[in-house]
């Protein structure tokens, strides 16, 4: 993730007026210079593919820009979550105090609640805080809460509606199904999003793992859909796009 620089020229912390940076060093270039602003872009990905890091990744390059920022987390709780962003360098402490990050926990067990506030106070909160980012993990666990399919896809289609109505550019991290990489646990929330970036393991029959990433799904942008290699560093994510998948 780059520091902020002024330059009159597109460089490592400025993309084109139509597009936003993730803060994914590798990523952003595959991209042609970041993801489409007001889009939802889901991660998606297995336990320990870095999903909740990205969504950091991606709020802490809007809080390095002088951009605002929403955390809704429905796993962790605020103290967990700066820990976590801490592990990889991020201090997210001065930004809450100050209101330009602002991290909110949600308790999936309470269902109706949950939903009622989501629904009823979310965009309202993001335009009053001002906030162009808001990060949403997991949406899996919010579609656990309702056991029909047809409620499921309402509530999801509705909840990014609210939050493209706003302006605010949306990550929301996913989980996959059991032996399926590149589909959601519910095989939902893929369809409603603007793009899909799928994190997996690679493994070869010599027992080697590799992290991988691919760019499914990206609406009104040309985008590579080749296989790449990207890590976990003590800095965040980072995709190797020069090198190929072993």
């Amino acid at each position: 993730m780059s520091e902020t620089e002024a330059a009159p020229e597109a460089g490592p912390t400025d993309a084109p007026a139509d597009l936003v940076l993730t803060g994914v060093d590798g990523l952003d270039e595959l991209l042609g210079g970041g993801v489409p602003r007001g889009h939802g872009i889901t991660i998606m990905g297995s336990f320990g593919t870095g999903k909740t890091t990205f969504a950091l990744q991606f709020l802490m390059q809007g809080l390095i820009n002088g951009e605002k920022g929403i955390f809704i987390s429905l796993e962790e709780d605020v103290d967990s979550v700066i820990a976590n962003a801490a592990s990889f360098g991020w201090d997210l402490r001065p930004y809450a105090k100050d209101k330009r990050l602002h991290i909110v926990k949600l308790e999936p067990a309470d269902a109706k609640t949950t939903v009622t506030r989501i629904k009823s106070e979310l965009p309202e909160f993001i335009r009053k805080s001002g906030a162009t980012r808001v990060a949403i993990d997991s949406v899996s666990l919010l579609n656990m809460m309702f056991s029909d399919e047809s409620e499921r896809r309402t509530r999801l289609f509705a909840l990014c509606q609210q939050i493209r109505s706003t302006g605010a550019t949306c990550v929301f991290t996913a989980e996959v199904k059991d032996g399926n990489p590149r589909s959601s646990r519910d095989g939902l929330v893929e369809y409603v999003s603007d793009g899909v970036v799928g994190l997996r393991f690679n493994e070869r029959d010599n027992g080697d793992v590799q992290l991988v990433l691919q760019v499914i799904k990206m609406r009104r942008l040309k985008h590579p859909r080749s296989i790449k290699p990207y890590s976990i560093t003590d800095e965040g994510l980072q995709v190797h796009g020069d090198m190929e998948v072993f």
